[in-house]
């Protein structure tokens, strides 16, 4: 399943992506709250901003809106991946730079990371599968720039692992950050889990001149 394999009765590809926006918004409010099962379509459309009628122009069940959510959610740890790798310049510094820009979104996310974590379960079988090969997708991402950003060569078993240990060290943020916090603040926590993350790979800190912000 794709977000355009979800039934419209709606034309307007504008208006379906604005609808479908507020329902996103209005149920990662109400699944955080109250979780998927215990949420009704009509609180959905009321935290929209719409009635039900409306609600059900754009979606056929509930189950749609989770996989909307879960879409959502990776879209932007997607687009946000995409924008901070520079393959111009495949260097210790780019690798920095994408690993902070994943934890920092994983910070911004936080609600929309523990909903969907949470209420995966609730998909089909099929559409769970897509979801979760949008995580191996993002994995896969972060696997790429490893190969290609470290100055010595990698096997890939080795990338795979630590593109899954830096993919969840970004999550964990989210899922602890109640008590993180109150230890690290988000940018100490960030140099902090880089700091390992290369003197593991016995690479050199990033100058501070060169660090991004």
């Amino acid at each position: 399943m794709t977000q355009k394999q979800i039934l419209s009765s709606v034309k307007d590809q504008n208006l379906i992506e604005k609808r479908r926006n507020q329902m996103i918004k209005g149920a990662i409010t109400l699944f955080k709250e109250k979780g998927f099962h215990r949420t009704t379509t009509r609180e959905i459309a009321k935290e929209s901003g719409f009635s039900i009628g409306t609600l059900y122009e754009y979606i056929r069940t509930k189950e749609d809106v989770l996989f909307l959510v879960c879409d959502a959610i990776y879209l932007q740890v997607r687009e946000s991946l995409d924008a901070a790798i520079d393959i111009k310049d495949p260097s210790v510094t780019s690798f920095v730079k994408v690993i902070k820009s994943y934890f920092k979104l994983m910070d911004e996310m936080q609600e929309e990371v523990v909903v969907m974590y949470q209420e995966v379960k609730s998909l089909e079988k099929d559409t769970k599968e897509y979801v979760l090969q949008k995580e191996r997708d993002m994995v896969g991402m972060l696997e790429r720039v490893i190969v290609t950003c470290l100055p010595q060569p990698i096997n890939g078993q080795d990338a795979k692992l630590l593109a899954n240990n830096i993919f969840v060290q970004g999550q964990m943020w989210g899922f602890r950050r109640w008590m993180l916090q109150k230890q690290f603040t988000l940018d100490e926590y960030v140099d902090r889990q880089i700091h390992y993350l290369l003197q593991s790979l016995e690479i050199k800190t990033v100058p501070q001149n060169r660090r991004e912000a």
